[in-house]
């Protein structure tokens, strides 16, 4: 079978595509033939060896891929071949709160992810995908889609009426976007390019803010809310963005910190977080069941991914420089043969 790995090295430039022989399934386990797979910035983190010293190589890269089963093996109950499913994010989180063990095995490092023909994973780290999804469509799910309903449904309680600040539009922020509008909830969201910015318009956002144009962008969120901020803000930014975002938030207010774009590292003044008792919510994607809760809700709502570009599996360092450009709107996804 083909995989893209890093062998020896980290570094994009280290990316080769090798030829391995399958692997014999072990009892519990299941393989995947991956229909496609869809990138996200940590991948190109974990590829640029940024990640943390606990991802070694030799690594199969990217923690989001969809599929088909082609094979059980000994004592799998939960699927049959022919199933279409996608792989989980965290391994061994199937439901409830999570802990240091369920968060231990995540795709794409430290575990050998969806960048392959053919994977090989347990029966309760998959899940099966909606009916009316391509394989492309499935691929965006388990890490962009389910952390954004993790932030907004499952931890943030959105109510209809609320209002909620995205940054950007990757593929987080566009499905918090449709996520937020089938909850009623009005949306605000960020972007240096008003190209973008209006795309996002005929997405259903209510309210835009170009902020290379606005630099103090939380200044001008307020008056787009009664003055008094927004209920929750999904925040991406990181070092650069998180003061913002605070100030940009209502008295008793959310910010859910879900990635590091600008950096990890940065001052910030703690005084505002307290005196107006805000509320700061790390988001690490979510569990299985509640990526089975949103596949539902998708279904019913008729919520699909944005995919800017499909690049064949051949192309994989090209999509991997493709993201990291910024230029792309939603998702970028790579399809197998």
């Amino acid at each position: 079978m083909r995989a893209w790995e890093l062998t020896e090295k980290f570094g994009l430039e280290n990316l080769q595509m090798i030829e391995r022989e399958r692997q014999e399934i072990k009892p519990g386990e299941i393989c995947v033939k991956v229909g496609a797979s869809s990138l996200n910035f940590r991948d190109l983190v974990v590829i640029q060896g940024a990640y943390g010293a606990h991802i070694k190589t030799p690594l199969i890269p990217f923690s989001d891929g969809a599929g088909e089963v082609v094979e059980v093996g000994p004592g799998v109950t939960r699927f049959k071949p022919g199933d279409r499913v996608a792989p989980m994010f965290f391994q061994t989180w199937a439901d409830g709160e999570p802990d240091g063990e369920k968060l231990a095995g995540a795709l794409g490092g430290p575990l050998n992810g969806a960048l392959t023909e053919y994977m090989f994973v347990s029966e309760q780290g998959i899940a099966k995908i909606p009916d009316s999804y391509s394989y492309e469509e499935a691929a965006c799910l388990p890490c962009a889609a389910l952390t954004a309903w993790s932030a907004l449904i499952e931890q943030g309680n959105l109510r209809s009426g609320e209002t909620v600040l995205l940054q950007g539009t990757g593929g987080v922020s566009l499905f918090a976007l449709q996520i937020a509008k089938a909850a009623g909830a009005k949306v605000i969201i960020t972007s240096s390019s008003n190209e973008k910015l209006e795309r996002a318009k005929q997405m259903g956002a209510d309210a835009t803010v170009n902020y290379k144009e606005n630099p103090d962008w939380h200044k001008a969120i307020k008056p787009l809310c009664e003055g008094e901020g927004v209920d929750h803000v999904i925040e991406v930014g990181g070092a650069d963005t998180l003061e913002k975002s605070v100030r940009a938030v209502r008295t008793g207010g959310t910010v859910s910190l879900i990635g590091v774009l600008s950096g990890s590292m940065g001052e910030f003044p703690l005084p505002l977080v307290l005196v107006r008792n805000v509320r700061i919510q790390g988001v690490t994607v979510g569990s299985r069941a509640s990526f089975e809760r949103m596949a539902r809700a998708f279904e019913q709502n008729d919520i699909k991914p944005v995919i800017d570009k499909v690049f064949p599996f051949e192309e994989a360092p090209d999509a991997l420089g493709y993201l990291k450009s910024g230029k792309h709107f939603g998702k970028v996804v790579i399809k197998n043969d």
